[in-house]
């Protein structure tokens, strides 16, 4: 399966509509490609909170009218990153959109862990609550995709049940900063290894409401070898997978079935 990662650079001095533009032509001269990825809330940026209000709009907004025409043209499957969603009581989600190759919108994922210990996206973003998994097929390269985003990385229990629900591949869209770098490529390998999955983790360049961003989206295999990263600038990575590395990593080294779970935890002394 080859899969390409957008790294989309959010600079505040283009408009919303323009790098809608923009990002639609990048996904289109994927063509070829069976899976493309986008970063978190690249339209607006992960960290511009003042616009969230402006900028939000429902899942069948203008992002998704661009997105679905986008993915339909090149036909491919389109995880389109995430939006700032405002719901029909007003309320607003970091939400992820994945498209299939004929446009159409398959599955939408909340994202579950806010950031912000009690401030921006932590106050003004709702939580998801659900685990969200998609069925991805075409040609024999049937697989299943599992959905996170950005600060959910730092949570394995939601991965665990993600490969629980069937998933090979955990795609994580991500708005992460560069002063914590280290950490988005720790976790990104971590959770490859620990879950035996392929990860594609896709962040945001540039800098944008004062925070510059990590770029250096990661692609690492289920034994937790970094098969391509990005830069700091915006830049697409290809490439391709081999879905049957998951199954033989698990039966090589069959670490998820010695899982122990429900036992009790011990009392504090």
């Amino acid at each position: 399966m080859r899969a390409s990662l957008i790294q989309i650079a959010v600079d505040p001095h283009e408009s919303v509509d323009s790098r809608r533009r923009r990002t639609a032509a990048l996904v289109r001269e994927q063509a070829g490609a069976d899976l493309v990825v986008l970063p978190e809330l690249w339209p607006v940026g992960a960290f511009a909170f003042e616009a969230f209000a402006e900028e939000a709009e429902a899942v069948d907004g203008p992002t998704f009218e661009a997105m679905a025409k986008a993915a339909g043209d090149a036909e491919v499957w389109l995880h389109a990153g995430s939006i700032v969603e405002r719901d029909a009581d007003g309320a607003f989600y970091n939400t992820s959109l994945v498209f299939s190759p004929a446009g159409e919108l398959v599955r939408t994922y909340r994202k579950i862990h806010r950031f912000g210990f009690d401030k921006g996206e932590a106050t003004l973003m709702s939580a998801g609550e659900e685990l969200v998994t998609v069925p991805l097929s075409g040609e024999g390269r049937e697989t299943v995709l599992g959905l996170a985003t950005c600060y959910d990385l730092r949570f394995p229990e939601l991965f665990r049940g993600l490969v629980d629900a069937g998933a090979r591949v955990l795609v994580v869209p991500a708005g992460w900063p560069e002063r914590r770098r280290a950490h988005w490529t720790l976790l990104a390998q971590a959770r490859a290894v620990e879950n035996q999955s392929y990860v594609l983790a896709c962040a945001t360049a540039g800098t944008h409401a004062g925070v510059e961003q990590s770029g250096h989206s990661i692609v690492v295999d289920p034994w937790g070898e970094v098969l391509a990263e990005a830069g700091a600038d915006e830049e697409i990575l290809t490439v391709e997978l081999d879905l049957g590395r998951v199954e033989r990593t698990r039966e090589q080294f069959p670490a998820l079935k010695d899982r122990r779970l429900g036992l009790e935890t011990p009392e504090r002394r």
